[in-house]
């Protein structure tokens, strides 16, 4: 574990914070942020695809102070953890499994920093994906918490078999590292105004998003590839066919979702013995990046949650 590159004025969040380099077991190297400050516990936060550590430390600062330390990772093949490609663009991930490796170096770091207990998880859309499979796997958290996981990816009901096909027939033949059709070589964030964006119905906290890829390009990344929405969708199926976890859990899921699929998460809360589902109204894909009153109920319903299985 050595210190990373850590660009604190952008994070705006806890004066106490800093990254580590972390090496996972088959010798990727995925970037950890960590703002320490708290007495009650560990929030260990997974971000989705294109995000990176510094997006946040708003977050962080929330958490703080209401009694939590934070930390938040670059996951392999974006923010500035290595890219897997030649092309450091595309989101790419050679098997989906293989971001369970990041969280197992995420852990091993986290014990060795000696970070206060328990640990709580809260996943946001490819995060979501992520955190329910280290639940199976075992990740030692008290209580999870989702915010739009994508627990499926949505499309056009038409689109769906030939997303499979294409994908599938791409990653057979070596192809899977070109763009998913309908993506392109420019971050959403940076080619999309904030006028009907699918990500937040807030203009300041949109435009916190576009000032750090202005400041850091490198942080971003652009569409996904072939081979990412092939593992994804692959993901995706072999999670839901699973039971849900035993785990107390509180999902998040904004009434004007466009990004990730709505059933089958409504489908999984259903079922989930210690979950519960919350419907926010007016609410786009981003629950962490909306207006203010919106970001206060997330994390004062996150906390209430860690509290009560502490």
């Amino acid at each position: 574990m050595e210190n990373a590159p850590f660009y604190s004025d952008l994070a705006d969040g806890p004066e106490v914070g800093a990254a580590y380099w972390l090496t996972t077991s088959d010798g990727v190297r995925v970037r950890m942020g960590v703002w320490p400050e708290g007495t009650k516990g560990t929030v260990l936060l997974f971000p989705g695809r294109t995000e990176y550590v510094e997006k946040y430390g708003r977050a962080a600062e929330e958490f703080r102070a209401r009694g939590y330390a934070t930390i938040a990772m670059d996951w392999r093949g974006q923010g500035i953890a290595d890219r897997l490609l030649e092309d450091p663009l595309p989101g790419h991930v050679v098997k989906f499994t293989d971001y369970q490796h990041d969280v197992d170096a995420m852990m091993a770091a986290v014990r060795a920093l000696g970070l206060p207990e328990p640990f709580h998880v809260i996943g946001h859309s490819m995060g979501g994906a992520i955190a329910l499979r280290a639940l199976y796997n075992n990740l030692p958290v008290k209580s999870a918490v989702f915010s739009a996981p994508m627990w499926g990816i949505k499309m056009a009901p038409h689109m769906r078999p030939v997303a499979h096909v294409v994908s599938t027939l791409a990653t057979m033949f070596g192809q899977g590292r070109h763009y998913t059709p309908g993506t392109t070589r420019v971050g959403y964030v940076n080619e999309n105004p904030f006028n009907d964006n699918m990500l937040t119905t807030d203009p300041e906290m949109w435009d916190f998003m576009v000032s750090h890829l202005k400041a850091r390009p490198e942080l971003g990344i652009a569409g996904p590839s072939l081979q990412w929405l092939f593992e994804a969708l692959r993901e995706t199926r072999e999670l839901m066919a699973k039971p849900a976890p035993d785990v107390p859990t509180l999902t998040f899921l904004g009434t004007q979702e466009r990004i990730v699929d709505i059933p089958p998460i409504k489908k999984r809360m259903g079922s989930w013995p210690d979950g519960r589902l919350m419907m926010i109204p007016k609410c786009e894909h981003e629950m962490m990046m909306e207006g203010e009153d919106i970001r206060t109920m997330f994390y004062d319903q996150s906390v209430a949650l860690f509290a009560e299985n502490s």
